[in-house]
């Protein structure tokens, strides 16, 4: 029996499907890169914005065309949290849709499946957590994800998160410890810890992310920490000065802005101003001169002006990102921002969407080219494109391409960077 996951949307989905992986391997599902062979093909989703729920029902769309008469489809994530009835309306061919809170059902809804024939949807909250059900996964290489809290309190008036992820759920520090010695003893080299909001964690056992992430520091074998994503309001001292502190923690901070203006801002629920932002870039910088920078940003918004939009390239030009990500606004249905007056229209939008991505992707190229010349240490990840070629992440989260063996992935080693652009690097090993 075959397997086939697609994945869209963050790095808590990517998780996700890997815990998926693991619980349907055990039931005798071997993985398979090609959907035509499979018996279960799944694909986990997103509902962040608009154009992910439409990608979701083209690819069914696709699938469906391809794929083994008896094969069962089934669709997990955020979108059937959000539409899991309409998904099925929609979508005739789907077996089975599971929300994110119920994975560790699937093997059971599977054999129900098979034994009635009726289409299934599961999208309720239930009272346990599914981090008490899921089986660790074992097998993600040398970077690996563990999710460490789920969910979020804050309501921001454009994100559906509060409503496919549920309230904020943070796993304890024993359970977090067990996961990741597991993941180092599996060759593990780097963690990056995962939650919608990373450093709002508050489980059992420490007092903050910051003592969790100095606790995990003494785990022998691992060599690198990271975490996203953050939310600027939960920032404590403690955790900006463990990127002091601890060696391990890479010098890297994703910290979500999304708008440079005040008054957007507030608009969308976002419990700081543009101000402490730039108190918080300021302290990290003071305690790692070297750390690197990325945001979010979204633009056209409703009721921004032109002076609204301004502000966020001024915000830009002042913090001097090392990468970023930019959207549109998209109106989720369910969310305040999707009834409020004064929606931008598409053209504006795109207009200042172009701007503020040239601004951020000139950014990204002077910091990437600022490493030329730069000898850094290299995390080497996977086989590249190329015949010969390895590739890794610096530091700062550059990937980074190297001629190599595919026996050297898991090492760190010593990279002179010879070259650089706007998405990459390239060295030669020292």
């Amino acid at each position: 029996m075959k397997l086939f996951i697609k994945t869209f949307g963050c790095q808590m989905n990517m998780y996700d499907s890997a815990r998926i992986r693991v619980s349907l391997n055990a039931l005798g599902y071997q993985d398979t890169d090609k959907p035509e062979q499979a018996d279960i093909i799944l694909l986990n989703t997103c509902h962040i914005r608009e154009k992910a729920s439409e990608k979701l029902f083209s690819e069914i769309g696709r699938l469906v065309k391809i794929k083994k008469k008896s094969a069962l489809i089934i669709v997990a994530g955020c979108v059937v949290q959000a539409d899991g009835e309409e998904l099925l309306k929609r979508a005739h061919t789907v077996d089975i849709a599971v929300g994110p809170q119920n994975y560790h059902r699937l093997p059971e809804l599977i054999t129900r499946y098979n034994r009635q024939k009726g289409r299934i949807v599961l999208a309720d909250f239930p009272a346990e957590s599914k981090f008490d059900f899921l089986e660790p996964n074992l097998a993600q290489g040398a970077s690996c994800f563990l999710a460490i809290q789920e969910g979020c309190d804050h309501f921001c008036s454009y994100c559906v998160v509060p409503y496919t992820r549920g309230c904020e759920y943070s796993r304890s520090a024993g359970e977090i410890m067990e996961e990741a010695r597991r993941l180092v003893q599996t060759g593990a080299k780097e963690i990056m810890l995962l939650g919608q909001n990373v450093n709002g964690w508050h489980g059992d056992g420490a007092k903050d992310l910051g003592d969790l992430i100095r606790m995990m520091a003494e785990i022998e074998g691992l060599k690198r920490i990271r975490y996203t994503t953050s939310y600027p309001s939960e920032m404590t001292e403690n955790i900006i000065t463990a990127h002091r502190d601890v060696p391990k923690l890479m010098p890297y901070i994703h910290l979500p802005i999304q708008s440079g203006s005040n008054r957007i801002l507030k608009a969308m629920n976002r419990q700081y101003t543009c101000e402490e932002y730039l108190r918080l870039i300021e302290r990290f910088r003071e305690v790692r001169p070297d750390i690197a920078i990325s945001s979010d940003f979204i633009v056209g918004f409703p009721g921004e002006t032109d002076q609204d939009f301004q502000e966020t390239l001024d915000i830009v030009r002042q913090v001097q990102y090392a990468s970023s990500f930019s959207f549109k606004f998209s109106a989720r249905p369910g969310t305040p921002a999707s009834i409020m007056k004064n929606q931008i229209p598409e053209s504006v939008k795109t207009e200042r969407l172009i701007q503020l991505q040239d601004l951020l992707l000139n950014q990204q190229k002077e910091f990437n080219l600022n490493t030329v010349g730069k000898t850094l240490d290299i995390l080497l990840i996977e086989e590249g494109k190329e015949k010969g070629q390895i590739t890794g992440y610096t530091p700062y989260l550059q990937n980074v391409h190297i001629s190599g063996k595919k026996s050297q992935i898991g090492e760190i080693v010593s990279v002179k960077i010879t070259n650089a652009t706007a998405t990459s690097l390239s060295g030669e090993p020292v």
